[in-house]
């Protein structure tokens, strides 16, 4: 069973699709900020990412749990997911 911890290329693949990126994503990388980079990414859409995610990768986020540091970069976005899906499995 392979194990896969790095969920970047899932999570360019949300973005893209929530906020409609299309090339954009391409160009990505971990330390690419998202909050007040991305016009696209506007409170509202910060909650359908959310949704999005929750549905992606099979976990549950509570409001307390996100903060703008969690938007901040994609890698902060990826650790933040990372973590849920590990405490998940963990269950």
């Amino acid at each position: 069973l392979l194990i896969k911890m790095d969920h970047t290329i899932e999570i360019k693949q949300v973005l893209s699709d929530v906020l409609g990126l299309g090339e954009r994503i391409n160009s990505m990388t971990i330390n690419t900020f998202l909050l007040g980079n991305i016009p696209e990414l506007d409170s509202v859409a910060v909650v359908t990412v959310i949704l999005a995610l929750e549905k992606e990768f099979s976990i549950s986020i509570n409001d307390d749990e996100i903060s703008a540091q969690t938007f901040q970069t994609l890698g902060t976005l990826a650790n933040f997911v990372k973590k849920k899906v590990t405490e998940k499995d963990k269950q």
